[in-house]
């Protein structure tokens, strides 16, 4: 995570080789941990001081959490409001498909806006979408997730529209006009208001259909039992494997003939969908899920140069990862990358080498030669959001004292993204994640790379590791904020 931030002019290109040839590598091998077979990273820390210890435990309910202090309580119910989704239907049995969202049914259009039909760079275009059923019937009510882009792919070009929901079955897409020439207007239903029905049951009934276990051993006797951060109740006791610095939980079943020390290693065990019959139907690619949405009108507009004495907009950077262990002699640089602690769906790894991001952060030292990079989301998309919110809580403390002691460090955090087909990696799980990372640092001295709208704005697929072009752009704002050029 040791970066100096910038270099004589003399070394200067050794340093950019090494540092993209490295990047990517990091952003690759981040993207590779959100399949079944891999990992990623973590952190805390509270002055709450839990009972942790690695003795049976007898089961406290599926998915408690611990109290938080009155600060971290309503900061908690701040941010749960914060990313409060609208009310979704309810899902009669059998589910009549014909009554929910249907993309082919629906529409966008451009709006004139106050140029009466011109645009110029500076301008905002507003997109006005109307929802129908499969029947072609308007929906009446809102929920929907939808994304929206505006692009010109020959400039290689690209905004996110913000999209606002009527809760009437209309909603509006604003996008910024950044460039000159064409733009197309682009609309997708990731997904229609009653799949976020199932999504919500999911992460509130089944958090664990991602699942993990641990091999014991002692001697020549091994045992492998299921663990998680939430575990559900049996006869059989628990080992309790919270983090004694953070807090952050974790719990084996007991083996039956080892103690709870003997545990040596942490795997993947299964990754299931968990969706009833019926609510298959709302997860079906090319039919309702990840489906473009058709314009009424013309999709593109012309943009003119901007006006004399327009407002100019400022294209802040955006924001990135790091990964592995790389080292310039020359230039007296250290890049280093470790996964965060559990939840990371991975093949086996050693408990030693998990590392919560809180602890891995409070043991820097700091200071103007020093970049910390981090992100955190993806692995946490099938649990009740609150167990993500408690992992930034401490997070951001680990930050907080990080700055307070060596306020010349630069903190960099890459937020989550869209990504391809999946209802149990589905974009509105990243999407509230994305909302509460965004709001629990706001106002702190970090630095954001904005893969979400980076990823959305692209006119490439969205995909678990994001192509090449989009990396570069990643790399590129990282690399802003570590080695600003000087002026002049």
């Amino acid at each position: 995570m040791n970066a100096r931030a910038c270099i004589s002019k003399k070394y200067s290109a050794i340093f950019l080789c090494l540092a993209v040839a490295v990047l990517i590598l990091v952003l690759r091998n981040m993207e590779v941990l959100e399949t079944p077979s891999q990992f990623q990273h973590e952190v805390n820390s509270t002055i709450m001081a839990p009972r942790v210890s690695t003795d049976p435990d007898v089961h406290r309910g599926f998915c408690t959490f611990q109290p938080l202090s009155p600060e971290d309580a309503v900061e908690e119910r701040l941010l749960l409001d914060s990313i409060a989704w609208p009310e979704t239907p309810l899902l009669p049995t059998p589910l009549i498909l014909e009554q929910t969202s249907d993309p082919a049914h629906s529409t966008f259009t451009i709006l004139p806006g106050r140029g009466g039909g011109q645009w110029h760079v500076g301008d905002q275009l507003e997109v006005r979408i109307n929802m129908s059923d499969f029947q072609g019937r308007p929906k009446k009510s809102g929920g929907d997730l939808l994304l929206a882009r505006l692009h010109n792919q020959k400039l290689g070009a690209g905004v996110a529209g913000q999209v606002v929901d009527h809760l009437n079955g209309s909603y509006s897409a604003v996008f910024s006009l950044l460039w000159e020439g064409d733009a197309q207007v682009e609309v997708t239903l990731a997904h229609p208001s009653e799949a976020i029905t199932v999504l919500k049951r999911l992460n509130s009934e089944e958090p664990d259909r991602i699942g993990f276990k641990s091999l014991f051993r002692s001697g020549s006797i091994s045992e492998t039992t299921i663990c998680n951060v939430c575990l559900r109740p049996t006869q059989q006791p628990l080992c309790n494997h919270t983090d004694l610095r953070t807090g952050e939980p974790w719990f084996c079943y007991k083996p039956k003939k080892l103690s709870c020390d003997a545990r040596i290693n942490q795997a993947m065990a299964h990754y299931k969908g968990n969706l009833r019959a019926n609510e298959q139907k709302l997860f079906q690619s090319r039919v309702n899920m990840k489906v473009y949405i058709r314009a009424s009108g013309p999709a593109n507009v012309n943009i003119l140069p901007k006006k004399e004495g327009l407002k100019e907009f400022d294209l802040h950077s955006l924001k990135q990862i790091g990964p592995f262990m790389a080292l310039d002699y020359a230039n007296n640089i250290l890049v280093k990358f470790r996964f965060h602690g559990p939840p990371i769906q991975s093949a086996h790894v050693s408990n030693s080498k998990l590392r919560y991001i809180a602890n891995e952060i409070d043991g820097l030292i700091g200071g103007t030669d020093t970049v910390v990079v981090f992100g955190i989301w993806a692995h946490f998309r099938t649990y009740p959001v609150q167990l993500y919110i408690r992992r930034l809580q401490s997070i951001r403390r680990a930050v907080v004292r990080l700055l307070d002691r060596a306020p010349g460090t630069v903190v960099i955090i890459r937020t989550g993204a869209p990504r391809d087909l999946s209802q149990i990696n589905s974009d509105w799980h990243s999407l509230q994640c994305y909302k509460v990372l965004k709001t629990m640092f706001k106002g702190l001295n970090v630095h954001l790379i904005d893969a979400w709208e980076m990823v959305l704005a692209h006119h490439l697929p969205h995909n678990v590791h994001p192509p090449p072009p989009i990396i570069e752009n990643m790399i590129n704002v990282l690399l802003s904020y570590t080695c600003p050029q000087k002026g002049g």
